[in-house]
């Protein structure tokens, strides 16, 4: 089965590996598998739009939505051109899309993300996967339930070696499992609301927060990490730029995926 999505300009490298997502393998230059949604799939950047390869075609409005494919990315880029940093980190990123994820997934991947790099996260994830995650299809695993996690202690997720992560990781999934923090009404929650709520499970910050909000509810925050603190000392020491701040949806999010691309990948 196969099926295509027109978007524009797609590179897979940047939007499935770049730090949003932590379960897509690169097959080629332009062909990545991976696990979202409980779904295998393939996918395969073309000119104009993506072909997904193994993707049942009654899924396709999940799949639109998981590569974001409603939001014109050439009208925010032309917005952002009007500044001179966003103009090259735009040209840089060309092709990069945010993804709509998964909440609790979202969740627990940006928990264990905390003090993390891109190697370990996966690393840690698919672990996670591997032992307590059902078998989608050979050497395929969904990510665990609230409810499997719930059921843990820290020693059991011991070959994770995510250190004080784990339990954070089996708290946040208790609360989810119990009701104390309900994922789903965030969406109906404006940013702020959502946020704080967030905040409430044991071991995320704001930054953290900001991560699920973006890449789990397609919400207008604008996660700050290392590089991005980075990025806004050495060009935005006075704030945002209008063209970012004056956008509405998640065009901040975008500038922000742009901007950490630019600022980690850049050669100085």
């Amino acid at each position: 089965m196969e099926t295509f999505i027109k978007t524009g300009p797609f590179n897979p490298a940047l939007t499935l590996t770049g730090g949003q997502a932590f379960r897509w393998a690169r097959l080629t230059d332009t062909t990545y598998r991976g696990i979202a949604h409980g779904r295998v799939i393939t996918v395969t950047a073309e000119r104009n739009g993506i072909r997904l390869i193994g993707a049942d075609p009654a899924d396709l409005p999940l799949w639109r939505e998981y590569f974001d494919a409603e939001t014109d990315y050439a009208a925010i880029t032309r917005c952002f051109s009007s500044d001179k940093i966003l103009r090259e980190a735009c040209k840089f990123a060309q092709g990069l899309r945010l993804l709509r994820q998964e909440p609790f997934e979202t969740l627990i991947s940006f928990i264990i993300s905390q003090n993390n790099n891109i190697s370990r996260i996966r690393k840690i994830i698919d672990t996670l996967c591997r032992n307590f995650g059902a078998e989608i299809q050979k050497d395929c695993y969904g990510f665990p339930t609230a409810e499997t996690l719930a059921g843990l202690d820290v020693a059991a997720l011991a070959p994770l070696k995510a250190g004080y992560r784990a339990g954070y990781i089996i708290n946040a999934a208790r609360a989810v499992l119990h009701d104390e923090i309900n994922l789903r009404d965030l969406f109906e929650c404006d940013t702020t609301e959502a946020r704080q709520r967030l905040m409430k499970f044991k071991g995320v910050g704001e930054k953290v927060a900001d991560c699920v909000l973006l890449f789990a509810y397609g919400k207008a925050t604008f996660p700050k990490d290392v590089w991005i603190k980075k990025a806004l000392g050495e060009f935005y020491p006075d704030g945002l730029p209008d063209c970012i701040r004056g956008n509405e949806g998640n065009a901040q999010g975008i500038a922000q995926q742009y901007l950490f691309e630019f600022v980690r990948n850049r050669k100085t």
